[in-house]
């Protein structure tokens, strides 16, 4: 049974074999099992090159060997770090070595970083930054985990939790004191309008949270049109890869196919979707529904036709849409096109890119802190509708109070100051084993 006293040791760098394996093992073990394994006194903070024997005197491997003592680590533990030949054989000599001192075990997914967070090295927002941070893909979900992780989104959640409890005192003393000298007369009105003030900097933050759903998911594009417009065709040529099977045959797409690119550092999410008809056959209307859905849920909308033919009526006013004509190599112009491509000669193709890595940007907003996940947007708007109640004409200051009390408490939520010992497992669990 894992313990939280447990000494935990996992691999930490890439998949093997390698250049070099980085071997990370934390708790109050640690240094003692360093000192076992090379023979020598340990000196914090030196890298050493040092000869690792297992208890017989066999020579396991000769390793960069850095020693972090407690408080003075990423996990707040004494921590040693074991830089190996990235050999298969030699790791599994080393893990086995090191399992074999009394409470110690491999670590779990996100265990390193979890004890970070128990140890007060970091908050939950930064924990979840390393996380994104881990996964990125482009350089604008770098710069927005790094912002996270360096803790940005903690400074902010914390100051505004500071202001609620600072503005909860001053009712609550006047509540109680409101005969002392050192006092002042009613302070609610006072307290109201920066609880006001407050409230609608929350809620414009708020506003931007899609943005931030942009940045670390992905910003959506689906293409749709009837079939054989080029759909599949446009799909792999935006990829540079053959992605879709492209054939005349009416309904060769029958699911949604999906690539992922880069466009200019920003991670945009391409959907290829099945044509837009009538049709009696099961699978392919499982398809188009498919197809439907999509739209509702994406960014930005690319209806596809065949240039010459007659423009198609918008799918849902709701969502942005561009008209895309193809085939252009076939024809010259196109009335009320916003694109005219041709796969074949790659015409339009660019600039259809640069206009999507435009409205990208434009919709991913600037270097400003954003809500990342849904649980933050969740709190936060908690936290709004608390404040809204708070504002209440005529409310009892008793009732004013404790609903500032409930928005601080859901401003704590997010950074891990309160009640978050339910949420833990669900955010650690997703972390790679050895961080």
């Amino acid at each position: 049974m894992a313990h939280a006293s447990d000494t935990i040791y996992a691999l930490s760098s890439g998949a093997l074999p390698a250049g070099i394996a980085v071997v990370r093992i934390s708790g109050s073990n640690a240094e003692t099992i360093l000192a076992d394994l090379s023979g020598r006194s340990v000196e914090p903070r030196v890298a050493r090159l040092l000869t690792l024997k297992d208890p017989i005197g066999e020579t396991l491997d000769r390793a960069l060997t850095l020693f972090f003592p407690e408080g003075a680590s990423f996990t707040g533990e004494p921590v040693v770090e074991l830089h190996l030949h990235g050999g298969k054989a030699v790791l599994r000599a080393v893990l086995d070595a090191i399992g074999a001192y009394p409470r110690t075990r491999p670590a779990e997914a996100g265990e390193f970083t979890r004890r970070a967070f128990i140890n007060g090295r970091m908050d939950l927002t930064a924990a979840e930054g390393v996380a994104d941070l881990i996964s990125a893909e482009t350089e604008a979900q770098r710069r927005f985990a790094i912002r996270n992780a360096g803790g940005q989104q903690d400074a902010l959640y914390s100051n505004w939790r500071s202001r609620l409890i600072e503005a909860r005192a001053l009712i609550e003393a006047d509540l109680d004191f409101a005969d002392e000298a050192d006092v002042p007369g009613s302070v609610a009105d006072t307290v109201l309008d920066q609880v006001h003030a407050l409230s609608s900097t929350i809620e414009e933050h708020l506003r931007h949270a899609r943005s931030g759903e942009i940045l670390r998911d992905g910003f959506r594009v689906v293409i749709v049109g009837e079939p054989n417009v080029g759909k599949s065709s446009l799909l792999n040529a935006l990829a540079r890869r053959d992605v879709a099977i492209v054939s005349d045959e009416a309904g060769t797409t029958r699911d949604l196919i999906e690539v992922a690119l880069d466009l200019g550092g920003y991670k945009v999410v391409l959907t290829d979707t099945a044509g837009l008809r009538e049709t009696d056959n099961k699978v392919e209307r499982i398809g188009i529904e498919r197809a439907r859905e999509a739209v509702q849920q994406a960014d930005l909308v690319l209806q596809l036709y065949v240039a010459g033919t007659s423009r198609p009526e918008q799918l849902d006013g709701e969502r942005p849409s561009v008209f895309v004509a193809t085939k252009a190599d076939l024809l010259r112009n196109q009335a009320g096109a916003d694109f005219l491509i041709s796969v074949s000669s790659n015409q339009g193709i660019a600039e259809l890119l640069s206009a999507i890595q435009v409205r990208v940007q434009a919709e991913a907003g600037g270097s400003s802190v954003l809500p990342s996940r849904d649980r933050h947007i969740h709190h936060l708007r908690e936290t709004v509708d608390a404040l809204r109640r708070a504002e209440v004409p005529d409310l009892a200051l008793e009732l004013c109070a404790e609903e500032l009390r409930i928005a601080a408490d859901h401003l704590g939520h997010i950074t891990g100051v309160i009640g978050v010992d339910d949420l833990l497992d669900v955010v650690f669990s997703r972390f790679c084993i050895g961080k």
